[in-house]
């Protein structure tokens, strides 16, 4: 890599010094992402620069991760961070200076589709940065919205366009190769299997090498832009929060699919965490009689209470969900999460409504049985009425179904657990079989993906809801872990 020679001529500061401040804003923007690394954290990381030096970049950047990464979800995220305050070089790549003048994206196809079709993990790299320079700059050159962009740089290249380019440089264009003349057409021969398989490997390996060509593209694209507008500022709209963090109403399929995958070793955490508060619970009341006696030995001073014996009992769990529209994807979730604690609870029911009330907890089951790999959320639009004359959400309507149908699943052990936006497209909200769920349940909590500014904006009826039912805010995992671990009934 060459140094960018527009790049003012400041004295350098000494190394350990800026090497310590880059270490330093590295943690910074980690904890702004939601990675917990702090103090103890930080000099762990010191540590691990000053066995491991500076050599060896994949070596460090392993090193730094197992210092300053605790969880799950995470790594991603310090990648993305430690590409931007620890760059493999500065300035414009070596390979976007060595292309000729008359180098344009129809040449630039053809090498990677070479370079796809070869598995040259090395050529993609380099035809990444070369796009980069090519093809994405953005704003005007010196003025504070100059930079690169990933996305203008993909949307001109299309490299998902050259799959089938790939597989005839590879000699695979063919599909499933031709069968024998002394064959039956009626039935498959052995060659033809073997072709179609070695068909779907190959198309699978080089999707896997467009995947890699494209973050490459954003890891490029990020670099340039750092050096033009500041780590700080591309740190902040580039990079992604931890997995704990990602808004459900503003997460993509992508992401939701890797909320997901959480949901099984988050339910385990959550399962030991639950498990604890129980213990610590099922001590039961003290008994005053047996305390008294006890305290004869003492001159009369109750030194040691004695406990009655307690008679622990799960509570019952009762799930209502709105699985209209954005909410969806939180509502899903929390589906799959409250399922995966089934053995906290001594039985757990689910409803699920856009304007009509519906039994789901058979989906719900059947789809944690899938792990969690279905879509919950289409799976109850198709089976279970939740809708009647019209699709918008109709809280009240739905909490006046529930309480002429389903008032019977809740008890006096019964914890009720409201997901929704509360949002009720200018509806009578129905205040008053919202109050009869509250009265007749042991609990009754509401949790509202939306940001609590946002709530009686527009539509929204949260803030008189809020009045009935105690109402959180619960807008990612993170929030969602620390209501069931300090609220939820055990």
């Amino acid at each position: 890599m060459s140094a960018d020679p527009a790049r003012s001529a400041t004295p350098p500061r000494p190394a350990s010094q800026d090497l310590a401040g880059r270490l330093v804003e590295l943690v910074a923007a980690l904890r702004s992402k939601g990675i917990p690394a702090g103090t103890s954290e930080t000099v762990d990381a010191a540590a691990v620069i000053e066995v491991l030096g500076m050599s060896d970049r994949h070596q460090l950047r392993e090193g730094l991760a197992a210092a300053l990464v605790r969880r799950g979800g995470q790594r991603e995220v310090f990648d993305m961070a430690f590409d931007i305050y620890f760059p493999a070089g500065v300035g414009t790549p070596q390979a976007a200076l060595d292309v000729d003048e008359d180098f344009d994206v129809d040449d630039l196809r053809e090498q990677l589709a070479a370079a796809l079709a070869g598995n040259d993990a090395r050529a993609l790299d380099q035809l990444a940065d070369i796009a980069v320079d090519l093809l994405g700059r953005v704003g005007t050159e010196g003025t504070a919205s100059n930079g690169f962009s990933a996305y203008l740089t993909l949307d001109r290249l299309r490299p998902q366009t050259l799959l089938v380019q790939a597989m005839q440089q590879r000699g695979q264009g063919g599909g499933g190769g031709s069968q024998g003349s002394g064959q039956s057409s009626g039935a498959p021969s052995a060659g033809s299997a073997e072709s179609a398989f070695t068909d779907r490997i190959e198309r699978d390996e080089i999707r896997r090498n467009i995947d890699r060509f494209r973050e490459r593209v954003a890891g490029e694209a990020r670099r340039r832009t750092a050096e033009l507008r500041g780590r700080d500022t591309v740190t902040r709209h580039a990079v992604r929060s931890g997995t704990d963090r990602i808004d459900f109403l503003s997460a993509n399929k992508q992401q939701l699919e890797e909320l997901a995958r959480t949901v099984q070793p988050l339910s385990r955490k959550l399962a030991t965490r639950l498990a604890a508060r129980r213990r610590k619970n099922n001590r039961g009341r003290i008994d005053i009689r047996r305390t008294l006696r006890r305290s004869m030995s003492t001159g009369g001073v109750p030194m040691h209470p004695a406990y009655a014996k307690p008679h622990p009992a799960r509570p019952e769990l009762v799930l209502l969900c709105d699985v209209s529209g954005s909410v969806a994807g939180f509502s899903s979730f929390t589906m799959h999460l409250v399922q995966a604690l089934s053995g906290q609870f001594s039985k757990i029911r689910v409803f699920a409504f856009v304007n009509a009330m519906a039994e789901v907890t058979d989906l719900v089951k059947e789809s944690a049985a899938q792990s969690g790999q279905a879509d919950l959320a289409a799976r109850i639009a198709q089976e279970a009425r939740i809708t009647k004359w019209h699709t918008s959400s109709d809280y009240g309507e739905a909490f006046a179904d529930f309480r002429a149908d389903f008032m019977t699943a809740i008890g006096p052990r019964t914890a009720v657990l409201i997901l929704g936006d509360a949002r009720n497209n200018n509806q009578d909200p129905n205040l008053a079989a919202l109050h009869e769920i509250n009265q007749r349940a042991r609990r009754t909590f509401w949790l509202n993906p939306e940001a609590t500014m946002r709530w009686g904006l527009g539509d929204s009826v949260a803030p008189a809801y809020a009045e009935v039912v105690e109402m959180h805010q619960c807008s990612n995992v993170d929030q969602l872990t620390r209501f069931v671990t300090r609220l939820l009934p055990v």
